[in-house]
């Protein structure tokens, strides 16, 4: 019998790129793509291309860059979204586009002020010009959970035969339980009359926890696309955990029909390089990422799997690429061994210049700790390409005091605009008083929402990578920041946030999500 294939649609870049404060810059969305494609995703969803001038120029980088996945672009069923669209995705190996329109009595009543027979017309006419630049063509019903299922067949039936290859049926608002949304998969399957032309796709928000569940009860119905992202990121509780359908379809071939074509030991890497981009850390009991998704603690469980791994492991830690995490280079490694490493991570650089600068870091990494990892590496790269956009604010000096029975106190040197500045500070830690200094110079009105410490690897030399979020009249921001010591870590952190406030806000024109 042969076994169906469940296409895997990634849309960490677009929206997962919707969580507060986690907007990525162009070279990052290439850096997160080429890992996708190195993971053999079958579709990137690199972005809204209307949204401003760097999301098109972003989804226009993705298409250049990648060749063996799709690239899809996302359009509201606009004529001006479609074109542009088309236009970002002209350089591409298999271009997408993704078009959607509201179908709920609520969304077409309030927000879109047309009638069912108009929303129809409009579905029809956008999926006709999609089909202008690319024969692969994707359609969404938004908030088809809240819609009448009738109509929905009526919608369903009408894009597929104007040539939409594949129908998302988004759960919106993250409300519906597996049970009720595996039986809406099979009911629209079964009665919509043409549902053998097209692949049936879902896309689910996590707002109840039950984006997998509903995601894999859609699939036991049918299904064969489910929409996802990078642990689980995306708008509120984010969407679906690509790491987790991949590996729950994989493990349980006894009760999934189908399986993907994922390289599987590509999970972690891209985890960690997405977690590393975004500043959203992974926590630590997450499900096959998580930093204790492979420990044992007690000691029936050890024991069982130091004699048998199946006793208590249902899947290899390998599998999913915790062994990837292999010493790769140390403080004799030469330029050409660590422009090699950085190119089998997919990084590659614009000039030699930016190839030396890299280098002189690394080789400033490899005096502070003796064993370099993966992990350092994406930091180091991530770590430049912070610096380049820190234009306003740079740290020069830091220097800090903490001692028993003593009130910490931090000296700052910072450059603004080009000016040093200086300041001294007192705080309750050495973190606080590192950031009330770099306050008393930049007087941003900010209020810091959100401090958190990870170590990018383990031992005690390891590198701290320091999130930090900012808010500011209701816009809030990440920044990042990587050190061995993690109080530059965190004034890094600080002033990146800083540097990306004072950069106007992109606007997303998109009323609803998909």
């Amino acid at each position: 019998m042969n076994q169906d294939k469940l296409i895997i649609f990634d849309t960490t870049l677009r929206d997962g790129e919707q969580s507060p404060g986690a907007s990525m810059t162009r070279d990052e969305k290439v850096r997160i793509a080429k890992a996708l494609e190195r993971m053999r995703v079958d579709v990137i969803e690199a972005g809204f291309p209307i949204a401003s001038p760097g999301d098109f120029e972003a989804v226009q980088a993705v298409a250049q860059a990648v060749r063996e996945s799709t690239v899809c672009g996302l359009a509201r069923a606009l004529d001006r979204d479609i074109d542009r669209a088309g236009e970002a995705l002209k350089d591409a190996a298999s271009a997408r586009i993704h078009t959607f329109i509201a179908t709920s009595p609520i969304h077409m009543k309030m927000k879109l002020r047309m009638s069912p027979d108009q929303v129809v017309e409009q579905a029809v006419h956008a999926v006709k010009r999609a089909r202008q630049y690319t024969d692969n063509v994707e359609f969404s019903p938004e908030d088809a959970g809240r819609s009448e299922i009738d109509f929905l067949c009526r919608v369903i039936e009408a894009v597929i035969d104007a040539g939409a290859r594949t129908v998302n049926i988004p759960d919106t608002v993250g409300y519906n339980v597996p049970q009720q949304f595996g039986e809406l998969i099979r009911t629209l399957i079964e009665r919509v009359p043409n549902a053998d032309k097209a692949v049936f796709s879902v896309h689910c928000h996590n707002d109840l926890g039950l984006a997998v569940a509903n995601s894999l009860a859609a699939v036991l119905n049918g299904a064969r696309q489910v929409e996802c992202t990078i642990n689980g990121l995306g708008e509120r509780a984010g969407n679906a955990a690509l790491e987790e359908v991949v590996m729950a379809v994989r493990t349980r071939q006894d009760v999934f029909p189908c399986d993907t074509g994922l390289d599987t030991s590509q999970i972690v890497p891209c985890s960690r390089l997405v977690s590393g981009i975004t500043g959203f850390p992974v926590q630590p009991n997450k499900a096959i990422v998580g930093a204790n998704a492979f420990a044992h603690e007690s000691g029936i469980h050890q024991d069982g799997v130091l004699k048998s791994r199946e006793t208590y492991e249902i899947m290899r830690a390998e599998d999913v690429g915790w062994t990837a995490n292999r010493i790769v280079l140390g403080k004799h490694s030469g330029r050409n061994a660590f422009r090699t490493r950085l190119r089998e991570l997919g990084i590659e650089f614009d000039s030699e210049e930016a190839l030396n600068e890299a280098f002189a870091r690394f080789k400033e990494l490899a005096d502070k700790k003796h064993e370099i990892y993966d992990e350092d590496l994406q930091a180091l790269v991530t770590e430049a390409a912070l610096e380049a956009e820190n234009e306003r604010y740079r740290l020069l000096a830091l220097r800090v005091c903490s001692e028993t029975g003593e009130t910490p106190t931090a000296e700052i040197t910072l450059s603004v605009d080009g000016e040093e500045r200086h300041a001294r500070e007192s705080g309750s830690g050495p973190v606080d008083a590192a950031f009330r200094a770099i306050e008393a110079v930049a007087h941003s009105g900010t209020e810091l929402q959100l401090y958190s410490v990870n170590n990018i690897t383990s031992g005690t030399d390891a590198q701290g990578e320091v999130t930090v979020r900012l808010e500011k009249a209701g816009r809030i921001v990440n920044g990042q920041g990587a050190d061995t010591d993690i109080v530059i870590a965190s004034a890094k952190a600080y002033i990146n946030a800083l540097n990306k406030i004072v950069i106007p806000e992109r606007e997303h024109p998109q009323l609803g999500d998909v």
